[in-house]
């Protein structure tokens, strides 16, 4: 079960609105947000709610990306969090955008926010709530993580931030947010 979120991001205002934050201003959808009373510790900011029946710890690292491991394993650590306790909220290249899904365990896409975070903890059995961004059509793969929305994508960026937070809620609430199978749902159909 559940008990720590992590919003993986980058710090600063460059990055805010790139794909790679996604998951920064996906937590500003929920429905409790103006609850949380975001404390600095654990290089990054943290915040305890309880959500249904369970009481969670939120997480958003302000370590940049690469090294989200650094954030994660101290909070980890000073609550006595297992690993299959932390469900990560991140972007994915290998969604189309308006997909989401969740995953527990198995492979990390290349993310390096994931893989930083196995790094710290040394497994990557751990939840993942994926935010699909799509691959670029062409250019680098870099460019396209740290670069800004399209025009398009804006256009419908509020519902999908919505939805996909909704579906986050659900799962919280259900007090399973780490299904054993893979799930993925398009929103935006």
């Amino acid at each position: 079960m559940t008990k720590l979120v992590v919003f993986l991001g980058n710090p600063g205002s460059d990055y805010g609105r790139t794909r790679h934050n996604i998951a920064w201003m996906l937590v500003e959808r929920l429905s409790f947000y103006s609850r949380l009373s975001w404390r600095r510790k654990f290089k990054g900011w943290f915040a305890q709610e309880r959500v249904g029946e369970i009481s969670y710890t939120f997480l958003k690292p302000e370590t940049f990306m690469n090294k989200s491991g650094e954030s994660v394993r101290p909070l980890l650590d000073f609550y006595r969090f297992l690993p299959g306790e932390l469900l990560a909220v991140h972007d994915d290249l290998e969604l189309p955008y308006g997909r989401v899904g969740f995953k527990s365990g198995g492979g990390l896409g290349g993310h390096n926010g994931l893989r930083s975070i196995k790094r710290a903890l040394g497994t990557s059995d751990f939840g993942r709530f994926r935010l699909g961004i799509g691959r670029p059509a062409r250019g680098s793969v870099s460019s396209h993580v740290l670069g800004a929305f399209s025009e398009a994508e804006r256009a419908v960026l509020p519902r999908y931030l919505e939805l996909a937070a909704s579906l986050l809620e659900e799962r919280l609430e259900g007090c399973d947010p780490n299904p054993g199978a893979e799930s993925v749902v398009s929103l935006l159909d």
